[in-house]
């Protein structure tokens, strides 16, 4: 058996070695290197694959959601309410531009936001719900939107970790996640469902006049060379990276469905053990796995697991160890701990498995035959 690892992106690769070699090479020749033919390329393709209107590539994900929040033109002491368990990237950015996070909590087994608790964070200042849709399956879009429409706000749709997830609504209409709200962000960090070998981000909308925004903000502010229309960023996506995701978007949906078919083996398996609660799954969402989180039983010692694994060449994540309202970065909101108690039990008891497109059944049944063992 190969060594596990929590993502294998040189198998990957070396199953498409001749596309993603030549599509590298084919930029070499051109010399293209920076707003290449490919990047628009890969954005139109994308944009056909997610049908949406428009896909404006930039240089990470986190730039995504900056440019995202300065498209809207916020008031200085706007407030945007935010899950606490989640990545720092939608909290720092807004935080970043001088605007004030407000933290609600997470759905036990979904790990998303608890869209219960939204309408009691609203104030006045309220502008933007940031929905993440973290690990692989989206938030409950049609409660945020229905709630945005109600106190007319925007929505954010961080998506780096679901794309290619699919969101039903109530009505039957199926939609891609990222192109839900107002804007969707994503990140083609390398382990991503979409990963390029490097850095690399998007934004996607179907609004005309927010897509001219968001061009112009990641260009410098300009529309036209050396004329700026507002202070803007540099924030583009190499040529180079725009080719290799071209070619691994072709075999997106296959890479979904590999990780699909490992947490069927794993929900399978630990579906009835007393000490570990497997993934719920959201009705209205698939669900495509970025990460295969359980949550462990209080009594159940994390770090000693995790390093009883490590021993037995089986790695595993802690995402995330700590809420976002608890980190020393934001103890000015002065939330202090027990105010959002989802959260705070979610990062002392989630462990993360390995998942990736290259995954055996001899891993699978390996890993969980250990844990198993440890366990008992």
């Amino acid at each position: 058996m190969k060594n596990i690892l929590m993502v294998d992106l040189f198998s990957q690769y070396q199953k498409i070695k001749t596309e993603i070699d030549s599509a590298i090479s084919q930029v070499i020749e051109k010399s293209a290197f920076i707003n290449g033919y490919a990047v628009k390329e890969f954005a139109d393709n994308l944009a056909k694959y997610l049908e949406t209107k428009y896909v404006i590539p930039c240089a990470n994900g986190t730039d995504a959601l900056q440019i995202a929040f300065s498209a809207l033109d916020l008031p200085t002491d706007a407030e945007f309410i935010v899950p606490s368990f989640n990545y720092v990237a939608a909290v720092e950015v807004g935080a970043f531009l001088g605007y004030k996070p407000v933290f609600v909590d997470s759905l036990e087994g979904f790990y998303n936001m608890d869209t219960s608790k939204i309408e009691q964070a609203i104030t006045h200042k309220t502008k933007v719900i940031v929905a993440v849709h973290l690990f692989g399956q989206c938030a409950d879009m049609e409660h945020i939107m229905e709630i945005a429409k109600k106190y007319n706000l925007y929505v954010i749709e961080d998506t780096a970790q679901a794309i290619g997830a699919k969101y039903t609504s109530k009505n039957g209409k199926t939609k891609s996640a990222g192109t839900i709200a107002h804007i969707g962000t994503t990140s083609f960090f390398p382990s991503k469902n979409l990963g390029c070998m490097g850095d690399g981000g998007a934004i996607f909308t179907d609004d005309d006049e927010l897509a001219k925004k968001m061009r112009c903000i990641a260009n410098h502010g300009q529309e036209v060379k050396y004329t700026y229309k507002m202070i803007g960023i540099n924030s583009r996506l190499d040529t180079l990276q725009a080719a290799i995701l071209d070619v691994k978007l072709n075999y997106l949906d296959q890479y979904n469905l590999a990780r699909q078919k490992c947490a069927d083996y794993y929900d399978n398996f630990f579906k009835n053990h007393p000490k570990i609660s497997i993934p719920a799954r959201n009705s209205q969402s698939s669900h495509v796995f970025h990460q295969y989180t359980l949550s462990l039983d209080e009594r159940i010692d994390r770090n000693r697991l995790h390093k009883e694994l490590q021993d037995k060449g089986i790695p595993s994540m802690i995402y995330y160890s700590s809420p976002l309202h608890l980190q020393e970065a934001y103890a000015y909101l002065a939330w202090g701990q027990g105010t959002l108690p989802v959260a705070e039990k979610l990062s002392q008891n989630v462990l993360s498995l390995p998942i990736h497109t290259e995954m055996t059944e001899e891993m699978l049944h390996y890993i969980c035959m250990s844990l198993k063992e440890i366990l008992e």
